[in-house]
């Protein structure tokens, strides 16, 4: 198949799920758009992974959930590898181990290896257990015949290796297969990947096993500025990975954030080391009444913007946010530009450093008639508040 000049990722995969549709080469589910199509063939081009000697060598094997991929998980099972499906959406963890019963006969293991069986014959594995991965089996949208890999663009492919990568449980030789119909290989141009995408050393089709001898390094780890607030708040394992990331000192800011500047290493995270100086400040104006200060905290964590401190004197004058320096504010100011309160909309501001000239007509905060009240900012962010 022929892909049109100048096309994305998503004009790739439209492209792909019209072809299948059209030539009804599609199996249950459909229609396939939107999903890891299904296709006429997939058992065949499955069985396929039985002449890869990797796959003779494997004793745990990571195999996607989607329903092309049925007849891998059924072979694997057949012969008696260690079977861990992800679990859907990641919603309750990352992997679930299939444990068919005792004496399993044939029919029983093909019900295992499907998406009920996996639900009903599966015991779920936490972070601490000890896995490691032989090989690893995704489903594709497309794929070409040097490794270039696209999925159904919701990133779970790419963030359930990551995620793999930062508990161990694969290394930098293990093997990554996909099986796909024939119509489904095609040119993917090496510009449209991203660091974060997953690349394969196999592709298996009903016709052929492509060795892609791919040398594009996988991901090494969880690229947190990829990563929106609103996965994180989804996915609770994601969520206890990023604190161990995070008291292990290493930059988790999601896509979006502006961490804490105090929240990069363990020890400040616990308040120690932190210096209470300041060198910006952004002015918050506009404050309705009745406004409470936690509401203007809830905001300001909701757009990514959390300041070291908050000066507060009420609704009146503006609100003093005071961040680390000059940079961290503009970033701040940028991500308020939308802020409300209720219905009201906030003016936000940067204020000019102290001692410029011109600094009244920039809106600098009057003097108060009143004592304000001053707020450190909590040192990490209420778990499952929204960063965004």
């Amino acid at each position: 198949m022929e892909l049109k000049a100048g096309a994305t990722k998503q004009d790739i995969r439209e492209q792909i799920w019209d072809y299948m549709e059209s030539k009804n080469l599609a199996d249950f589910p459909r229609p396939v758009h939107h999903r890891i199509p299904n296709f006429k063939g997939s058992h065949l081009a499955g069985q396929n992974i039985k002449e890869l000697e990797a796959f003779g060598r494997t004793q745990e094997i990571k195999v996607d959930p989607d329903k092309p991929l049925e007849g891998v998980r059924l072979l694997a099972l057949q012969s008696r590898k260690t079977l861990l499906v992800p679990t859907p959406r990641l919603r309750t963890g990352l992997f679930n181990r299939i444990v068919p019963p005792p004496g399993a006969g044939k029919d029983v293991l093909r019900a295992c290896a499907t998406a009920q069986g996996v639900r009903n014959y599966s015991v779920p594995i936490g972070l601490d257990a000890s896995v490691l991965v032989d090989m690893v089996v995704v489903g594709s949208v497309a794929v070409s015949e040097q490794g270039w890999r696209l999925g159904k663009g919701e990133g779970y492919a790419d963030l359930e290796y990551a995620m793999m990568v930062a508990m161990g449980a694969v290394r930098e030789e293990t093997p990554v297969v996909t099986i796909v119909h024939d119509c489904q290989v095609v040119p993917i141009p090496e510009a449209l990947l991203e660091e974060h995408d997953l690349t394969v050393d196999y592709v298996l089709t009903p016709t052929r096993v492509i060795r892609t001898g791919c040398q594009r390094p996988k991901p090494r780890g969880i690229t947190w500025s990829k990563i929106s607030p609103e996965m994180l708040r989804r996915i609770p394992v994601l969520r206890d990975l990023r604190r161990q990331e995070q008291q292990a000192g290493k930059d988790v800011a999601l896509r979006g954030e502006l961490l804490h500047p105090c929240a990069t290493t363990p020890s400040r995270l616990h308040g120690a080391g932190c210096p209470p100086t300041t060198t910006a400040t952004v002015h918050v104006g506009g404050l309705p009444a009745g406004a409470r200060v936690g509401e203007l905290k809830r905001a300001l964590r909701e757009h990514g913007a959390a300041p070291l401190r908050l000066a507060w004197q009420g609704p009146g004058p503006p609100a003093v946010l005071s961040y680390r320096d000059q940079a961290s504010a503009e970033r701040a100011v940028a991500c308020l530009q939308a802020l409300h309160l209720g219905t009201s909309r906030l003016c936000v501001e940067l204020a000019e450093p102290p001692g410029d000239k011109g600094a009244a007509s920039l809106g600098v905060l009057p003097t108060l008639d009143r004592p304000q009240q001053a707020h450190d900012w909590p040192r990490e962010p209420p778990e499952g508040c929204s960063l965004e």
